[in-house]
């Protein structure tokens, strides 16, 4: 016989443990029989890219979430027989990594410079390869079941190669080139950051007016500016053409304070009369909307700011000055030369880098951009005629929206980590851009060449992702067979940073959609809504949620209460429920252990009961709405149903139940028995991938326990591990079912009936009372499962009397009707008259009030318009009503 379970499900020592066991069993590579070749043309794939996490810390809970959707859905489509490929990996993460590893070189008193660029990049190897194992260690203890042997990482040789023939290709078609634009800038990162990196915050500010003098003339035109030190960089002031109070300066000169430079006054339709003091200082060099009407008036471009935002020799005096102290500086001097009008506080947006956190300057530099147009309009083709579907649907107006308006995609950054721009440069200025190292001049053959110093946008690399991590841009194996893939799993967070990137460059490559669907999870916040962060002290470990708690515990938590797009808060109070949900699923499965260990040799098991039918409809109903809730990517609402079903249905109604039964023995225990094995074993698949560990350590008891039992031809088609075992399948109902289901939510009601006015009257749990039941069509079905009312109720089964009809109600007795059936308790000296008739004219009232609903409802249109079969089911519902109504009247005489 099969050892029983210990009492209590330890986590600690199960999941590790069941982790190495799948693992060594190679049940995470994309076939379900190790002996199976990967590449079965038979089998449909199922793939999923993973997100690849920043090589940069810890695990945090958005890396849980993901996660935990994410292998739900390869583990469902795993025991759903799809040849299923997870393809795990880490990202290079360009401007957070080399933050980090410049932290670490500050706390070492030197810098990236002082080491050099070869020496820094050694360093960050290391930071590397230290962090990106932790990473997938910890993903790994969320039981993620990812084929390891196909982990990639951006900076891989395979990967660089493919980011080199992505640039090469979109050099060659002309849609790469290089120019001076106007760009973001981090100061602190002395990079580019694209527009998607800088953040926009309402901060305080100062609004500045001065006099902007003309030239030789006391006249001025008053300007405001919340950045005075870029009047440096000024080459024209703006005026309406209409404005009345300005027009006549329109073709004239004026002077840029302190520096004595000459710009003119233009007149443009941009300009608000309205707003501020109607006029505009232009600074092309630091302001996008300054910057297009410059181009328009052919204006000239004057950067006034170097790489570490010091004013440059543009600047004049002012020249190496920071430019907070120049704005100070430059202000004071114009002050005390009589060009100050006021100074007033103000509310804006201040844009700051995502990372760095400084404020980011708008200015002009010589960057690699990529001609994104053509892009964008395909990856808007792909959604809108459903070639790529997004979930939930409300995020594809913010996809076409971003599309719709993007610029050109600015992709070199001024670091030394990430992939190197493919580009060479002669002493002549000749370029040669290539795939492979040249050698010499691809123009005029000099072999005193050197590489661009800049590296590529880290989304450039990373949106190549779904198809470079399977081999492109040779026609691998790999690439062949699991190209397109078929979900992308993300925050919504991230649907322009990546998700967008990857549509198109999916299309541009390999010419198909990289995924047929997006999923957008959403984000996690406090208990409270909040958002977490450190300074907050809000912040929930998974780690430390994983030790004390269980992973099983923390991923149902993060699936049941969420729904796609929308954030969800999260306490350490929902994974302790969940924890005492795993611990509820262990004793159902100790209990059914047992019952299996309890059966005679040879037992056969007799014929079905009220109860095993009635759990058996209950599991097809369960499996049907499962499915059709994983169709409709409602993966909580999945998890809160195969909850309630093992937590009510099966271990509070049917384990109870079944009690009964073993206790008989013979062929009703080898019934009771054979039933709960084949439902907690259906249960136990649903719920895998929601929970893998708890299930598979269960599951791999109850089949060593069946193996030795009277019901071992149950588990003869069980493969060796549950991961692998098939998904209940949904099926059409066979015309029993709904009998079933009826009879024995009736005795259910019974039964609650009966135990709410036990606790009300405080009847002790131990106390058997006695019932009398006019149960008129019923009563055959009602006597047939008294034993089981009888123990469920806590009544005493000898004095339970069930009758069509009863003659001589009982005087004295707590009255209850449920539907038809009335019953009787002659709870003598329990029951308080006064009390008894409340409660029978609170159920008089309610009874009424839906009588009256029903009568209106079938009384107006409804009746007119409705199915025929929804009007007789409304019907029969006012006829039961209309009936308990009577039996409580007739009680309460």
């Amino acid at each position: 016989m099969t050892k029983e379970l210990p009492k209590a499900y330890d986590f600690k020592d199960t999941e590790s443990r069941i982790y190495a066991m799948w693992e060594a069993g190679k049940y995470f590579k994309p076939h379900n029989d190790p002996n199976q070749p990967d590449f079965d043309p038979n089998v449909k794939p199922f793939v999923i890219s993973i997100p690849p996490p920043n090589v940069t810390g810890e695990l945090h809970l958005g890396h849980a979430m993901f996660v935990s959707v994410e292998d739900l859905m390869i583990r469902y489509h795993r025991m759903k027989g799809f040849s299923t490929l997870w393809v795990p990996g880490t990202d290079h993460a360009g401007i957070a990594t080399q933050l980090m590893v410049e932290r670490e070189l500050i706390k070492e008193g030197t810098n990236r410079e002082a080491i050099g660029r070869e020496k820094f990049l050694d360093r960050t190897w290391e930071w590397k390869r230290k962090y990106a194992g932790q990473i997938t260690g910890q993903i790994r203890r969320l039981g993620a079941s990812c084929d390891w042997d196909r982990e990639r990482f951006t900076m891989d040789e395979g990967l660089s190669r493919a980011v080199r023939e992505a640039f090469v290709r979109l050099y060659e078609k002309g849609m790469i080139y290089r120019g001076p634009r106007l760009i973001n800038w981090s100061p602190g990162l002395k990079t580019a950051v694209s527009d998607l990196e800088v953040e926009y915050s309402e901060e305080d500010a100062t609004l500045y007016y001065f006099k902007y003098k003309l030239k030789d003339s006391d006249d001025f035109i008053p300007v405001a500016t919340i950045r005075p030190e870029t009047i440096l960089g000024d080459t024209a002031v703006a005026v309406h053409p209409e404005d009345e109070r300005f027009k006549k300066f329109i073709g004239k000169t004026a002077v840029v304070p302190m520096l004595g430079r000459e710009i003119p006054i233009i007149g443009d339709e941009y300009v608000s009369m309205e707003f501020g003091t109607g006029a505009l200082k232009i600074t092309p060099a630091h302001d996008p909307n300054d910057y297009a009407i410059a181009q328009k008036h052919n204006l000239p471009m004057i950067s006034m700011l170097d790489k570490e935002a010091k004013v440059n020799e543009n600047g004049g005096k002012y020249s190496g000055l920071d430019r907070f102290e120049a704005r100070k500086q430059l202000w004071a001097d114009m002050k005390e030369a009589g060009l100050v009008i006021k100074t007033e506080p103000y509310r804006t947006t201040i844009p700051r880098s995502q990372r760095g956190g400084e404020i980011v300057e708008p200015m002009i530099s010589e960057q690699w951009f990529v001609k994104i147009e053509s892009m964008a309009n395909a990856g808007l083709d792909a959604v809108k005629d459903g070639r790529i579907k997004i979930v939930p649907e409300r995020f594809e107006k913010t996809y076409f929206n971003w599309l719709d308006n993007i610029k050109d995609w600015c992709i070199s950054r001024q670091l030394w980590w990430g992939h190197r721009i493919p580009v060479w440069y002669c002493p002549d200025g000749h370029m040669t851009v290539a795939r492979e190292d040249p050698t010499q001049c691809a123009t005029c053959g000099s072999k005193d060449i050197h590489q661009d110093d800049d590296v590529l946008d880290t989304w450039f690399s990373s949106g190549l992702w779904p198809f470079s991590t399977l081999g492109w841009p040779d026609e691998t194996p790999d690439l062949k067979y699991f190209y397109p893939t078929s979900y992308m799993e993300t925050g919504y967070d991230i649907l322009f940073f990546w998700v967008a990137r990857m549509i198109m460059s999916g299309l541009e490559y390999t010419g198909v959609s990289p995924f047929h669907t997006v999923y957008l999870h959403g984000l996690i916040r406090d208990e409270h809504g909040q958002k977490m962060s450190k300074t907050k002290g809000n912040v929930i470990d998974p780690l430390t949620v994983m030790d004390e708690l269980g992973t099983d515990a923390l991923r149902f938590t993060l699936f049941v209460g969420a729904t796609p797009g929308n954030d969800m808060n999260l306490s350490v109070k929902k994974v302790e429920a969940n924890r005492n949900f795993a611990n509820k699923i262990w004793n159902a499965g100790r209990f059914v252990i047992n019952a299996i260990n309890s059966l005679q040799p040879g037992a056969e098991p007799g014929d079905y009961t009220l109860a095993d039918s009635w759990i058996w409809a209950r599991l097809q109903t369960l499996i049907n709405d499962v499915e059709r809730q994983f169709q409709n990517f409602q993966y909580g609402q999945a998890g809160q149903q195969i909850y309630d079903f093992i937590w009510a249905d099966f271990a509070d109604w049917y384990v109870e139940i079944a009690k009964q039964e073993l206790a008989e023995g013979g062929s009703r225990a080898a019934r009771a028995a054979d039933t709960l094995v084949r439902v907690f074993d259906m249960a136990l698949r649903l719920l895998h991938p929601f929970t893998p560990f708890v299930t598979e350590e269960i599951w791999g008891h109850l089949r060593d326990a069946l193996q030795e039992s009277p019901l071992k031809d149950v588990c003869k088609d069980w493969p060796n591990a549950l991961i692998i075992a098939q998904y209940p399948e949904p099926r059409t109902p066979e015309g029993w079912e709904a009998k079933a289901l009826e009879d024995f939510e009736l005795i259910q009601e019974i039964v609650r009936s009966i135990r709410n006015l036990r606790a009300e009257k405080n009847v002790a749990p131990s106390k058997k009372i006695a019932a009398f039941i006019s149960a008129g069509a019923k009563a055959d079905l009602l006597n047939e499962q008294s034993k089981v009312i009888a123990s469920l109720a806590g009544l005493d089964h000898s004095q339970l009397a069930i009758h069509s009809s009863l003659k001589d109600k009982p005087a004295d007795a707590a009255a209850l009707v449920v539907g038809s059936v009335e019953i009787y308790l002659p709870l003598a000296g329990m029951v308080d008259l006064a009390s008894e008739k409340t409660r029978l004219e609170k159920e008089l009232k309610e009874a009424e009030s839906h009588i009256q609903r029903l009568e209106n409802l079938l009384g107006g249109d409804f009746a007119n318009k409705a199915p025929a079969a929804l009007i007789q089911k409304e019907r029969d519902k006012l006829a039961a009503y209309k009936d308990t109504a009577e039996k409580i009247k007739a009680q309460l005489k």
